[in-house]
């Protein structure tokens, strides 16, 4: 399966040749698949921001490449261009870039700039606000007038009206309850499946990646410090402990009951697969 992204040898430093030179990303490399769901974890201040701009042109490599399909992004003018339509990027806190009269003008702002008729102009609309969870009737509202997290689905809906091949999400649940938290994940996983996408998700909730990752970069101090499955990244947790990371609570809890002398896979991270584990010791207690 050809790759979708291409990253090869990437470093960027900030304020070069002065004082406060900081080597951000420092010689990463990586692909990520069509179709994959890659979860990007790291502490504060390990280049996950810095990393992922560079993936749709908004900052250019002090150093190496970044391939879409193939073709290096900044080639040339139009093929950068292109790339920041083929490769959508959702901000941390997103509602803060709204700015237009309405909704419908807002999700409708990506595919105007792609000189689409008005007739596909809504249509993209109607079916990003679906997606995204936005109902129909908020679309002629102001975008000031909605909650937060109303707000939030209306500038994912803004991404995805542009039909990108590639979404990017930083901290998507960032600063939402534990109810619009599981909703706007739920909206992204039913994005994915209906649509193929690739989906690149920066957070640093390791229950929610865990969930949703088919892979999983961990970043320390600009550099990759492991990748793998949710199941190898988090059977190193002593490791992840040690860069200033957590492991999913499922992982947490059995990490202490095979401490503890119980029997069970300390690879478990997630609630589905630690039901039938904790049943057949509930089982194997109630026979013994």
């Amino acid at each position: 399966m050809a790759a979708t992204i291409e990253v090869r040898d990437l470093s960027h430093t900030y304020s070069a040749g002065t004082p406060f030179q900081h080597d951000a990303v420092k010689h990463m490399s990586f692909s990520v698949e069509k179709g994959e769901f890659l979860g990007i974890i790291g502490h504060t201040g390990s280049g996950k921001s810095t990393l992922i701009q560079h993936l749709n042109g908004l900052l250019r490599p002090t150093s190496g490449e970044i391939l879409l399909d193939g073709t290096n992004i900044w080639q040339d003018k139009k093929t950068t261009r292109e790339s920041r339509f083929r490769v959508g990027l959702v901000f941390q806190y997103p509602e803060y870039q709204l700015f237009e009269e309405t909704v419908y003008r807002d999700i409708a702002f990506g595919p105007k700039n792609m000189s689409l008729s008005e007739e596909e102009i809504r249509t993209r609309v109607l079916r990003a606000a679906g997606f995204a969870g936005v109902d129909e009737s908020l679309l002629e509202k102001s975008p000031f007038d909605l909650s937060g997290g109303q707000k939030r689905r209306v500038a994912i809906a803004g991404v995805i009206a542009m039909e990108p091949e590639v979404v990017i999400f930083d901290e998507p649940t960032a600063g939402l309850d534990p109810a619009g938290c599981a909703s706007i994940l739920g909206n992204i996983r039913d994005y994915q499946k209906a649509t193929h996408a690739t989906i690149l998700m920066v957070t640093h909730s390791m229950d929610e990646v865990a969930q949703l990752a088919d892979r999983m970069l961990v970043l320390n101090e600009g550099t990759i410090e492991m990748s793998g499955t949710p199941r190898e990244v988090f059977s190193h947790a002593a490791r992840l402990a040690e860069i200033g990371l957590s492991v999913p609570q499922v992982t947490a809890l059995f990490l202490r009951l095979r401490e503890l002398g119980v029997d069970v896979d300390p690879t478990t991270f997630t609630v589905e697969q630690a039901v039938p584990q904790l049943r057949a010791l509930l089982e194997g207690r109630a026979h013994a």
